[in-house]
């Protein structure tokens, strides 16, 4: 009877000690995790310091581009384009989605991926609308979704500050792709301040409703060779513009990303660094515990 019931205890004890320490972190778990949690830290730390310094230059490039944008868009409005294209019919739609191939930068990218559901979701004429990614980001949030509506994708996108050889390709790429269209937009992060930014759109049109504007007779000396290479010139001026607006937003949503990891990181180690510490102490006391209880039970 006595071996049974020392039988009994030497296999419960085990099971009762596993219950007790079941879910709790031991110091070197903890230790692991803070580790973890100081280069990640680090990490966002440096990448703040790389988006400030991007972000400045981008700030500066973005006060020489606004002129293209702003001349396109003047051309547009003095030809009455944008009255024009509310009342002739959309025989085809385009729609340009301007991100980039890096992320961690807040919500810079799902903004104009949930713009563009949003138009696609309430057009009758969706079925029409073509979609052109510029940028990793917008390709892998739309190409799931629409899959025929995707026209072309462009990658490469936010790795060097954008050129005007780089809006060009894309323009030279919508002009050569055979897709007739009356008119589009072009959606975008507008640069506002360094802590914020709004997704805007601009209006852009095919060779046919430009040439078909009522006040084109305001300009003199146009032919077709000169309407078209202006075309090819607002169209890529355009696409220049919203580029650089969206790289200036993204580099300044991506500062204040990084900033915010920073400090929830700081946060996460204050409350680690406690653990640890009550820990080791509770794991002290209880080793100085057994040594008394020994030394008195002897």
């Amino acid at each position: 009877m006595f071996c049974l019931t020392s039988k009994l205890v030497t296999t419960s004890t085990p099971l009762a000690i596993g219950v007790q320490t079941r879910g709790m972190a031991t110091l070197k778990d903890i230790r692991m995790r803070l580790k973890s949690v100081t280069n990640i830290q680090k990490i966002t730390q440096s990448m703040k310091m790389v988006s400030a310094a991007k972000y400045a230059r981008a700030e500066r490039d973005l006060k020489s581009a606004r002129p293209y944008g702003l001349g396109a868009q003047a051309f547009y409005t003095n030809t009455d384009l944008i009255k024009a294209g509310e009342e002739t019919p959309k025989p085809g739609t385009l729609i340009l989605a301007v991100t980039s191939d890096r992320g961690l930068c807040g919500g810079v990218h799902s903004s104009v991926a949930k713009k563009i559901r949003a138009i696609m979701k309430t057009d009758p004429n969706a079925q029409n609308i073509r979609i052109v990614c510029i940028g990793d980001k917008s390709k892998a949030m739309l190409a799931r979704q629409f899959p025929q509506n995707i026209l072309m994708m462009f990658n490469d996108v936010g790795k060097k500050a954008p050129q005007f050889g780089d809006a060009t390709a894309v323009a030279n790429a919508i002009l050569n792709s055979g897709y007739e269209f009356s008119e589009g937009i072009l959606i975008y992060n507008k640069f506002r301040t360094v802590v914020s930014y709004v997704t805007s759109e601009l209006p852009i049109f095919g060779a046919q409703a430009i040439s078909a504007s009522p006040k084109m007779n305001v300009y003199d000396s146009i032919d077709d060779d000169v309407l078209k290479s202006y075309y090819e010139y607002s169209l890529a001026s355009l696409i220049f513009y919203a580029m650089k607006e969206n790289a200036c937003s993204e580099q300044s949503s991506r500062m204040s990303a990084m900033d915010s990891a920073s400090k929830n990181a700081g946060e996460m180690i204050g409350k680690l660094t406690l653990q640890f510490n009550r820990t080791r102490q509770a794991v002290i006391t209880r080793e100085l515990i057994e040594i008394i209880s020994g030394a008195a039970a002897l």
